[in-house]
């Protein structure tokens, strides 16, 4: 098999919209449900934690296509570089929107765990599906 560049496998392309298009949705549900209870903060900062999940979602897909596909041998210095200064900027914005905005900020963690526990569901779907069919 050769390398395309650019090239995602359609499997975690798949794997990145189910999981997008399911946080949109929660995000939509957590609106709908908490703005009428009063708690219109809450579903802000909640749903700024799931657009930072998929921000960095598709910008670690990106990094991997990259680091697959660079020209040369790929460093893996730069790779970890990148990997941390995304989480580092993430973990910044979410602990900025906890300490500005209290109480309401820390819903942006809630967001963020939410978003992962998604990810990997939708990660494990794939797998429960081969597992059945054997």
């Amino acid at each position: 098999m050769t390398a395309v560049p650019g090239y995602v496998p359609p499997v975690s392309r798949a794997t990145f919209r189910r999981t997008a298009i399911a946080g949109v949705a929660l995000a939509i549900v957590v609106v709908a449900v908490c703005v009428p209870l009063g708690y219109g903060l809450f579903a802000l900062f909640g749903c700024v934690g799931i657009a930072l999940g998929i921000i960095n979602s598709a910008f670690a897909m990106g990094s991997v296509v990259r680091f697959s596909h660079g020209s040369g041998a790929p460093s893996k210095a730069k790779f970890s570089g990148g990997v941390l200064l995304r989480l580092a900027v993430i973990t910044v914005v979410a602990f900025g929107c906890a300490l500005l905005v209290r109480p309401y900020g820390i819903a942006v963690f809630g967001g963020l765990a939410v978003f992962q526990l998604l990810a990997t569901v939708s990660s494990m779907l794939p797998l429960i599906k081969e597992i059945r069919q054997k």
